[in-house]
């Protein structure tokens, strides 16, 4: 479970956030949506760890019993996935993919790992490509699986689809929240667009803590 805790947000001295505390449990996505400066890029680059120096914050950020907002960006095993994919370009998919993969996992496997992730997102045979010839839709898949691949213990969602075309924003969509609830994990997704809350999912809306 993803909670956090009595959360304030401020830019230098203006509040941006107010006491904002609420959880989401392991396999449920949490879609979060205000106003274009409300907060919400903002608030998930603190769970992240990446708060930009004229932020600061208060709050507590716990994660399946740890506390982590006093940890750093790489021991809190929270992914995030941007509407830009943010692919390596001078690397093939493949070569973008090890990138994320644990240490733990053997060396010997880490290839094997990498393209049976592919073949799971319908990307056979992508392991040697260049990441220029991918289509929109083909970065966003390659993006997700670099971010699972890291082996997240909760997933942040920053307007994937946003930069998608409408047929392929819903194909992507369906396979974004089958991926994420066959992991298990909490997930926390910011959006403009309603119909990226998944059905029956929480919405909460960051107005009502300004």
């Amino acid at each position: 479970m993803l909670k956090v805790n009595a959360l304030t947000l401020h830019c230098h001295t203006e509040p941006l956030l107010s006491d904002v505390s609420f959880h989401v449990v392991k396999g449920e996505i949490l879609t979060l949506m205000g106003a274009s400066g409300s907060g919400k890029s903002t608030l998930l680059a603190w769970l992240a760890g990446a708060l930009d120096s004229p932020f600061q914050a208060n709050g507590e950020l716990w994660l399946n019993g740890q506390r982590c907002d006093e940890l750093p960006t790489e021991a809190r095993r929270i992914g995030i996935l941007f509407q830009d994919a943010l692919l390596f370009d001078h690397f093939s998919v493949g070569q973008n993919l090890l990138l994320a993969i644990p240490a733990t996992v053997a060396r010997c496997k880490r290839r094997e790992t990498a393209e049976a992730a592919l073949d799971n997102a319908g990307l056979s045979g992508f392991y040697a490509r260049d990441p220029a010839t991918l289509s929109g839709g083909q970065r966003a898949r390659v993006a997700l699986l670099r971010a699972l691949l890291a082996q997240p213990e909760a997933l942040l969602l920053d307007e994937p689809f946003s930069g998608l075309d409408a047929a392929l924003r819903d194909s992507f969509r369906a396979w974004v929240f089958a991926e994420v609830k066959q992991r298990n994990i909490p997930v926390i997704l910011v959006t403009h667009d309603v119909e990226d809350i998944p059905h029956n999912g929480r919405c909460l809306r960051l107005e009502s803590w300004g």
